[in-house]
Order: structure tokens, then C-alpha cells, then sequence
């Protein structure tokens, strides 16, 4: 929950990926409230008060898991919408002249995003998939598994372009973005 607050005030992209995580942590416990208070929270050096807070934000996201349907797989819709306003932004970026080191970040990463589509699923926009392969490098980096130069060098370039996208996400949240000439 802290780690979250944080996260999303500074980088979209990792608050997205964190909460993503926090889904999956869910699951691991079986959407077991008991059991992430008992295995999980209380581990932390947190007072009484903030693991209070801690086991109310894992319970409010907990019913929405399975208000959701998302007991097993999937992701909460207030992640899914983060998710499209992403993908939003993005092709807003793309649209406008404006913003050349995007999109020249983008052509360069674009041959990884083709290619991660072609292995995986052809449904899910750039971005998703972008993020799909960050989270599944993160997984792999916790499980303490190889990873191919091939694929190093592909997440460093989507890292790099995602974290663009994710700068620009919060500079147009606080400041607005013009994508035209006033």
C-alpha cells in the first residue's frame, strides 16, 4: 500500500507492475485475508496502525477480486483502465509531431513488440504487451532464472520506451501535454 501510493506518483509503468505483483501475492494466499495479515503483513515493522491500513487495502482489493471474477487470473479493472489510458496516451504521442524521441523510441522497440505478439497474444495492444514482457522479466529475475542477451537487450529498449510513456503519463496528469500548436 505504501510502496503502491509512492510508485504511482512517480512512475505509472512500476505502480502497474507492482500492482500486478500485489495480484499474484493475493492469489499465492489464496485471497485469504487471514493468511496475508498472519503470513505477509504481520512480518513487516510496521505499528498496529499501519497494519491496520495495510489489511484494509488487501481487503478492499481482495472484494474487488472477486466482485471481479479475478480470483484465479486477470487483472482489477482499476489496473485494466490504467492500463488503456496508457495505451491512450500513447497513441496520442504517436498522432503528434510533438513528441519525435517518442516515437523514435517507439520504431526501435517496435520489432521486439511484433515479435513478442507473434509468441504470445496477437489481442493485446503495444503497450500490453510491453508490459506483459516486463512483468514476465521481473518473474523471472524473482525465480532467479537465466535470461538470454537476446532477451536483455529487448526488455532494456521496451524498459527505456515504457518508461517515456510513463513520464509523459505523469507530466500530462500534472501538467497537461499539448499536442498541437496553440
Amino acid at each position: 500500500m505504501y510502496i503502491a501510493k509512492e510508485l504511482r506518483k512517480k512512475s505509472i509503468a512500476e505502480y502497474l507492475l507492482y500492482m500486478w505483483q500485489v495480484e499474484d501475492l493475493i492469489r499465492a494466499y489464496g485471497n485469504s485475508l487471514s493468511r496475508i495479515r498472519h503470513e505477509y503483513i504481520d512480518k513487516f515493522q510496521y505499528t498496529d496502525e499501519q497494519k491496520e491500513e495495510m489489511a484494509d487495502w488487501y481487503g478492499n482489493l481482495i472484494r474487488m477480486m472477486n466482485e471481479e471474477g479475478k480470483r484465479e487470473k486477470g487483472h482489477l479493472n482499476i489496473n485494466t483502465i490504467l492500463l488503456k489510458d496508457m495505451a491512450d496516451l500513447h497513441a496520442m504521442l504517436l498522432e503528434s509531431t510533438k513528441f519525435p524521441f517518442y516515437t523514435s523510441e517507439y520504431y526501435k522497440v517496435l520489432p521486439f513488440i511484433v515479435e513478442l505478439r507473434n509468441k504470445g497474444d496477437k489481442e493485446l495492444n503495444e503497450i500490453e504487451t510491453c508490459m506483459d514482457a516486463l512483468y514476465g522479466v521481473m518473474l523471472l529475475r524473482l525465480q532467479k532464472k537465466a535470461i538470454t542477451p537476446e532477451t536483455s537487450n529487448a526488455i532494456k529498449e521496451i524498459t527505456t520506451f515504457i518508461g517515456m510513456l510513463s513520464d509523459y503519463y505523469i507530466k500530462d496528469r500534472t501538467e497537461g501535454l499539448k499536442f498541437e500548436d496553440d
